[in-house]
């Protein structure tokens, strides 16, 4: 059967179309760090929090985009421009903050050009590994001793669907993320029972303009054949919806999950 005509006995319809809907309050008095925050997923994030009541610490490498979403957000944003590989980013950001972290999204990641391992070049894979890996080890070091001494936090790394399988990415991102899966598990264990959570959300394909190197010859042309299973493009919003649940205290009791938010392309 094409995949256009719906199964016997189900209804054709279009989908219900999503709307965004704030839960005012939700993140009164509190203060989220939010990486990647210029842009995409990470910018969507920071506008929620902040409508929902919240004070955001916005870190990315583009000070214009800091200064758009400040102009933007108002003075609900503390902008923080630096490199989350860099040791002096994770300062800074605790020096933005001034005092307790409630939750920290680690958004900020960048691509590799899906080259199987035999095409990796070692400028790529230590910029994936020092974005995706260990600038989100930096950030969480640093807030989790006020987590801890407060008796509760939030953090949620952003993963991918590259996290969950092998075909989505090259080696270099796909390694990224499962090792960001297995930091994020490994915290949650360690910190059970302290009122700190950590978490992850595994995004599929979303819109939003992160820039992607030319493609490497022998592994995009693999990864290409397994993305026609992808169910559809995703809203950053979308995305931030996910996410920010995971960053509220609605989400008590939720630790060491990683919430596939991709359509369905993980269960196919």
């Amino acid at each position: 059967m094409p995949e256009s005509e719906p199964a016997p006995g189900v209804g054709g319809g279009a989908p219900e179309p999503w709307t965004e809907r704030v839960t005012t309050g939700r993140f009164d008095g509190q203060t989220v760090v939010v990486t990647g925050a210029a842009s995409g997923i990470g910018k969507a994030v920071a506008s929620r929090v902040v409508r929902e009541g919240g004070r955001v610490v916005a870190v990315d490498v583009s000070a214009d985009g800091l200064a758009a979403l400040t102009a933007e957000l108002g003075a609900a944003v503390a902008p923080v421009t630096a490199d989350v590989t860099e040791s002096a980013a994770a300062d800074a950001v605790m020096a933005a903050a001034g005092g307790r972290v409630h939750a920290l999204a680690n958004v900020a990641g960048v691509m590799d050009d899906d080259a199987a391992v035999h095409e990796v070049d070692d400028r790529t894979w230590s910029r994936v590994m020092r974005v995706n890996v260990e600038g989100p080890m930096r950030l969480m070091r640093a807030v989790a001793p006020g987590m801890l001494a407060a008796g509760g936090g939030r953090i949620v790394n952003i993963v991918s669907e590259a996290a969950l399988r092998g075909s989505a990415a090259g080696a270099a991102y796909t390694a990224s993320k499962h090792a960001l899966v297995g930091l994020t598990v490994s915290s949650a264990y360690q910190y059970a029972g302290t009122g700190v959570q950590v978490n992850a959300v595994a995004p599929g394909a979303v819109a939003t303009g992160i820039p992607r190197p030319a493609a490497a010859p022998y592994g995009s042309a693999r990864t290409a054949k397994m993305r026609v299973a992808i169910p559809g493009l995703a809203r950053a919003e979308e995305l931030a919806a996910s996410i920010t649940f995971l960053l509220s205290r609605d989400a008590v009791n939720i630790n060491g999950a990683v919430l596939p938010s991709d359509g369905g392309w993980s269960a196919a």
